[in-house]
């Protein structure tokens, strides 16, 4: 498949800074589609990703994944679509798209599904930014919408996190008057720390006035913080990344959502085309329906957090509070070590950020897996 850029795209990417060249290397950027080397979330994530066999009790907490799966709804409601899906059933994506918008008080012009939230991500990077439009992103940080970024040639300008790990927010919106995208994900990956609502809500009214703010809320739900739905409501140049990844145990099914003011989501939309996997959208609409899903998860994932993070304090070593799935731990040398370490004791840890050599992320299992793991940590660390 080729596909052609139009007058409409070729002339904003022309004002936006990209040249005769760049625009050949994004027309076959689309073409390639999930081909591309930072272009869904697996191919990103190859950072995580584990080739070759893998024994069958290994431990797996390195890709902030949920082992409780999806929730008994949904995995029911996907169940019974399978033998329909021969179909396209576009209908369970508008069903999706007006529950989701229901339930976040918006209009549901103001949602636009997607298979999970790294394509509305590397869509808006696309949309967004360029070789004269910065991305802006906190580090250390999630490195998808970074690598999308250098991939087009449009300039990163990574800013430290604050001593409490929040973002910077009066650095990031300084950091560029022709910022494109400022990239916040909160809770932050990797260190799983909030940035408080009010420096969001300063950021929105402090940034360039040409940068849109792209909230990724991914976490959200897991941390119990106040979402951002309603500057969504209120117009406002952001948009929100939502997945299902998380706390709704689908990483593998893939579902998400986009929210943002409708001229800013036709933006992103046009970079990507076809019917959504109707197994996603059909248990992320039984996963909104279950009422005490997240709140019961929540508790599961903090119980279990709380335990090893206890742990951690009482063998002195020494990490990042969180407040998600995931938490950065100093393992005091070059992380890479201790990863490899902990393979040989068949557990599977999260990567290193070359801002912080010496922390590992390590995701929130079971408790079971939490246990393993505290077992081979100290072992490793003797």
């Amino acid at each position: 498949m080729t596909i052609c850029l139009s007058r409409e795209q070729r002339l904003d990417f022309a004002n936006r800074g990209f040249s005769r060249r760049s625009l050949g290397r994004l027309a076959a950027m689309l073409t390639a589609g999930a081909a591309l080397p930072f272009y869904n979330e697996p191919a990103l994530a190859q950072l995580s990703a584990i080739r070759g066999p893998m024994p069958a009790d290994a431990v797996k907490i390195n890709a902030n994944e949920n082992p409780l799966g999806p929730c008994a709804e949904a995995a029911e409601a996907i169940h019974s679509v399978v033998q329909k899906g021969g179909r396209y059933l576009y209908e369970e994506t508008f069903g999706f798209q007006e529950l989701l918008a229901e339930q976040e008080g918006l209009k549901p012009t103001y949602v636009q599904p997607f298979a999970g939230s790294s394509a509305p991500l590397h869509q808006a990077v696309l949309a967004f930014t360029s070789p004269t439009r910065p991305f802006v992103t906190g580090d250390p940080g999630y490195e998808a919408g970074e690598r999308a970024a250098r991939f087009i040639g449009a300039k990163v300008i990574s800013v430290p996190l604050t001593k409490t790990y929040a973002h910077d927010v009066k650095a990031m919106a300084g950091a560029s008057p022709d910022a494109g995208l400022i990239y916040v994900c909160n809770p932050n990956n990797p260190t799983g720390t909030l940035t408080p609502r009010a420096d969001i809500e300063w950021l929105i009214e402090n940034k360039p006035a040409r940068s849109i703010l792209l909230l990724d809320e991914a976490y959200i739900h897991i941390a119990g913080a106040p979402m951002a739905s309603d500057l969504v409501a209120k117009d406002k140049d952001i948009i929100i990344l939502r997945t299902f990844s998380k706390i709704y145990g689908m990483a593998g099914l893939r579902a998400g959502a986009a929210l943002g003011r409708p001229d800013l989501l036709q933006k992103i939309v046009p970079y990507s085309a076809g019917a959504l996997p109707v197994t996603g959208m059909v248990g992320a609409t039984a996963s909104l329906k279950s009422k005490n899903l997240v709140p019961e998860r929540r508790k599961i994932i903090a119980d279990v957090r709380a335990d090893v993070l206890s742990f951690l304090d009482q063998h002195n070593f020494k990490y990042i509070p969180s407040v998600s799935n995931k938490f950065m731990v100093d393992v005091g040398r070059p992380g890479g070590q201790i990863i490899e370490a902990m393979r040989k004791e068949k557990v599977y840890i999260g990567r290193v950020w070359p801002s912080w050599p010496t922390y590992v992320r390590v995701s929130i299992g079971t408790q079971e897996e939490m246990n393993k793991f505290k077992t081979a940590f100290l072992k490793v660390m003797a």
